[in-house]
């Protein structure tokens, strides 16, 4: 038996991160004081002010919160004190405040002992949350907690949003209340940091049985700071650094289409770069440049592995206050029912891309693919299609014979099947076409989307590997809601400037009618493609 043997003195290896705060040592990275404006965080500190640090899951805030407490307890003159705290574990305590309140102080005189060397706050606060009880303990403890010391104390709460009802108007209220006696008898700053901006939260009040604004709780906001996603130069800086490590380069395509299709959004470029060169064997070959194909295997590989940050999000498409404004998207319906309540919502949950004056859209390439995708996928795996159907023995993929089938499938069985889709009964005719083209697709090639508010239809382009070549199809789905004939004559002119933009060879338009007094005989036909112009044959249904 051989025996192998890890030096101890091993370089560790730099790696992608997809879990957890950076660690400079192990992670390539972005320092995360430069991700933040440092000299707006430090006025804000120095004004005594309280504010908030809000982004998506999974974007860098636990690690720049990190960084800037170590900043703050370096400085030279030793001249505040600042303590991080993740107060996640009270989400379990729901709303039994007292036990939330327990949870909380734990956790504060903890990262105080390990970060300080101050037991000071674990010396006092079971007597305190005794003889005050848990709707003043917090704030009694921090009191005598911050005079013990003359320097000034910074708290950093992380996940503070992860607290539940009463639980979170409790802290947030004492917090509120003890704001007036800083900063010699409360904490100098404090920086709330969560998903959403606290004016976003809704808190029910089981206490009070009603709800109650979180900026109402907590109105001494001074400021609300989002963290962004990475910039070109961050994500070009971050590959860069493999380059260096390793000697193993990006193909300028491969760098493109990272950034196409994550936009930047953190966890989603480690995750393709590290899916891309670590765990996949041929890209641990460091001999070998990480090309584009690369890239869409790896973006492939973790969708359909349905990794935890990928599935997290897709489950928040149950939610109804997401249904509202995430399934106008798929059908590219003209307007929305949604509240601007619900748009900032789905937006801090990074589903939306930020607000630029534009129709609301989904925020990136990989979530425009996960989102229909986890939507049909019960309906894909039932479907009774087969890819060798459609496959030719040259290895063609005869698209009109799968439209067609589809359209007599649809015709048979669409009542039953679009009810599948739960919530999502207006997206379903999309939903249910997208299923039918994925189960065949996955036999080997793969389908772009887009998708987006007022865009009036669903683009979508099938992309077929044969001998060697891609071969591009353009599909276009539009619901009928004018007259035919127009939409028709608008919608070829749609799927033909789309066939141009991704030099397809075909396009297919179509149009569910979902008028319920048209019979099929009316809402069923082919229309070959006209002589004049790109090939676009039209599908009624």
């Amino acid at each position: 038996m051989t025996t192998v043997r890890l030096s101890a003195t091993m370089e560790p290896v730099l790696t992608f991160n997809t879990e957890g705060p950076v660690v400079a040592a192990d992670h390539y990275h972005i320092p995360p004081l430069e991700r933040i404006d440092l000299d707006d965080v430090l006025g804000l500190v120095r004004g005594k002010k309280y504010f908030v640090l809000h982004a998506p899951r999974q974007t860098g805030k636990t690690s720049a919160l990190l960084a800037l407490r170590d900043l703050l307890n370096g400085g030279t003159a030793g001249e505040y004190r600042c303590v991080y705290a993740n107060v996640e574990d009270g989400q379990a305590t729901r709303e039994n405040v007292a036990e939330g309140m327990r949870t909380v102080l734990a956790e504060l005189a903890l990262q105080a002992s390990l970060t300080l060397g101050d037991d000071t706050l674990e010396e006092l606060w079971p007597a305190v949350l005794e003889r005050v009880g848990p709707a003043q303990a917090l704030r009694h403890a921090l009191l005598r907690w911050s005079m013990a010391d003359p320097r000034p104390l910074v708290l950093l709460i992380d996940e503070i949003d992860a607290l539940v009802g009463d639980t979170l108007l409790s802290v947030l209220r004492q917090l509120r209340t003890g704001y007036v006696d800083r900063p010699v008898r409360f904490p100098q700053s404090i920086v709330l940091c969560g998903v959403r901006d606290v004016r976003d939260y809704r808190i029910h009040s089981t206490a009070e049985n009603r709800m109650v604004l979180g900026g109402s709780a907590f109105n001494i906001k001074a400021k609300s700071l989002r963290l962004g996603d990475f910039s070109q130069q961050e994500v070009r800086a971050l590959l860069a650094q493999h380059t260096a490590a390793t000697g193993q380069a990006f193909t300028e395509q491969a760098v493109d289409l990272i950034l196409t299709q994550t936009a930047g959004q953190p966890w989603l470029v480690n995750a393709l770069c590290r899916e891309a060169c670590f765990d996949d064997e041929a890209g641990r070959d460091r001999s070998r440049l990480i090309t584009e194909r690369a890239i869409l295997e790896a973006q492939e590989r973790l969708i359909l592995a349905r990794v935890t940050h990928l599935d997290n999000l897709a489950d928040k498409l149950r939610e109804e206050r997401v249904r509202r404004v995430v399934e106008p998207l798929l059908t590219g319906a003209v307007e929305t029912v949604c509240s601007e309540e619900d748009l900032a919502y789905v937006r801090d949950l990074g589903l939306l891309a930020p607000a630029d004056g534009g129709p609301p859209r989904i925020a990136n390439p990989v979530y425009a693919e996960v989102v229909p995708r986890h939507l049909s996928y019960a309906v894909q795996e039932t479907l009774p299609q087969q890819t060798t159907w459609y496959v030719s023995a040259d290895g063609a993929l005869d698209v009109p014979g799968l439209l067609a089938a589809f359209q007599q499938f649809f015709r048979e069985h669409s009542e039953h099947w679009v009810q599948r889709f739960e919530r999502y009964h207006e997206a379903g005719p999309q939903l249910l076409l997208q299923a039918h083209l994925q189960r065949i697709v996955n036999g080997g090639g793969r389908i772009e989307r887009e998708y987006a508010l007022g865009r009036g239809r669903t683009d979508l382009l099938i992309v077929w590997p044969q001998d060697g070549a891609e071969r591009r199809f353009v599909v276009e789905c539009k619901v009928l809601r004018k007259d035919l004939k127009q939409t028709i004559a608008e919608g070829v002119e749609q799927t033909r400037g789309y066939m141009d933009r991704c030099g397809a060879e075909s396009g297919h338009l179509i149009l569910f009618d979902r008028a319920p007094d048209r019979t099929w005989a009316d809402k069923f036909f082919r229309r070959p493609p006209s002589a004049d112009g790109a090939p676009v044959t039209v599908w009624g249904m």
